[in-house]
């Protein structure tokens, strides 16, 4: 990429030098004699000037397509504009040995023109290449987590009994294919990598309906822990969201949106508690599932109330830094051996591990911020921090 954009900037000046020549010329004949050289000695110098800096930039060109002219396509506009420009270079050089000056001067500026633009689009290409490989690079970084969650996934069926030989398929077809679109980054076929690109995501797609499946059959295996955990989490969010209704409706602020969630919600928490407690849990299942819509609206506002609780709760904190952050110490310490008890328990405790080390990262980051008196940004990486401990008291909490 530096080497590209070098040789885009060298080319500039190669061209602008293509308009010193002239100058240079006047400037010769001033000194000698102050008299002006007549046209052909004009353009005989001209011509001869621009015949060398096209030399030099058709070798510079050379040097950059002639390595990958058998990888680029017959319709490519950089092996075209090329072509062009080392056509119109031949008829420079031919016109200059013929005496041709004038014509030389016109051909010589036209196959620099073309040469610009072979170069030109070269390095589009290679953005486009860098481009792509930083999607993919990003994706694949996705990729690697979504497919360790679908390994587990394919465990935890089998231990259930559930068949999972397409899911198996489709894991082992689509983790394939993203290894496919890697291995032609790395030899440099852009276009091939762009079309199995494509083709991986339809691989996925299959795979996330497969996955979808699995794990709607494995829901309604594990029903009655799924429907706990659902009211166990509920009655908490219904808590949280009539305190925030009382405490706005204090201060004259309209709750009406959340208050209609908040009805629409108990509803159906209501519902799925009933059939909970008749035991009937792939039915309270299948409530929860015919109203997700409602309990997702919910779940985002209750989320939302919870975060503006936490801004609070970290207003009234920073009062005194030191004491702040002595406090995060300890609930860190706290939560890690919490975790480790839990783990040697064997609960899965990855999502609440990963969340305890972000809130570490953040309050890191946050002390940072304050050295460098950028109080601002230090709190929204305290508050960062704040919120990911909370969520790590409230899995422990559930899982004691």
């Amino acid at each position: 990429m530096v080497g590209t954009k070098w040789g885009a900037f060298a080319l500039v000046l190669l061209l602008l030098g293509s308009v010193v020549p002239l100058s240079m010329a006047e400037d010769n004949a001033t000194a000698s004699d102050a008299t002006l050289l007549d046209n052909s000695t004009r353009e005989t110098v001209i011509a001869e000037q621009l015949i060398n800096q096209l030399q030099r930039l058709s070798k510079f060109a050379e040097d950059k397509i002639e390595p990958i002219k058998d990888k680029l396509s017959e319709n490519s506009s950089i092996l075209a504009n090329y072509e062009t420009a080392e056509e119109y270079k031949g008829r420079a050089i031919s016109e200059y040995e013929a005496g041709a000056y004038y014509n030389s001067i016109l051909d010589s500026l036209t196959a620099m023109h073309y040469y610009k633009l072979a170069l030109s689009r070269l390095q589009e290409a290679a953005d486009r290449v860098q481009d792509l490989r930083e999607r993919i690079r990003i994706e694949t970084e996705r990729m690697m987590e979504y497919f360790q969650m679908v390994e587990k996934t394919i465990r935890f069926a089998q231990n259930q009994g559930v068949d999972v030989s397409n899911l198996t398929q489709l894991y082992n077809e689509t983790k394939e294919a993203y290894k496919l679109v890697l291995d032609d980054l790395k030899a440099g076929d852009i276009e091939r990598a762009k079309a199995d690109y494509e083709s991986a995501k339809e691989k996925k797609a299959l795979l996330d309906e497969e996955l979808r499946k699995v794990r709607e059959e494995l829901a309604y295996a594990n029903a009655d822990k799924i429907v706990r955990d659902f009211l166990i989490k509920g009655e908490k969010g219904i808590e949280i969201a009539q305190q925030a209704i009382e405490k706005a409706q204090e201060n004259g602020y309209n709750v009406t949106g959340l208050q209609e969630r908040l009805d629409a919600f108990a509803a159906v928490y209501n519902e799925v508690k009933a059939l909970a407690d008749e035991g009937r849990w792939e039915e309270a299942l299948k409530v929860m599932d015919e109203n997700k819509e409602t309990i997702r609206e919910f779940q985002k506002a209750a989320e939302f109330i919870r975060m503006k609780v936490y801004e609070r709760e970290l207003e009234e904190k920073l009062k005194d830094v030191r004491a702040f952050l002595m406090e995060m110490e300890n609930r860190i310490e706290k939560d890690a051996k919490a975790l480790a008890e839990l783990k040697r328990e064997g609960v899965d405790t990855t999502s609440a591990e990963i969340q305890l080390k972000v809130a570490v990262q953040e309050l890191r980051i946050g002390v940072e911020l304050l050295k460098d008196r950028k109080p601002l940004q230090a709190k929204a990486h305290f508050a960062i921090a704040l919120n990911m401990l909370h969520k790590v008291d409230e899995f422990i909490l559930a899982h004691s």
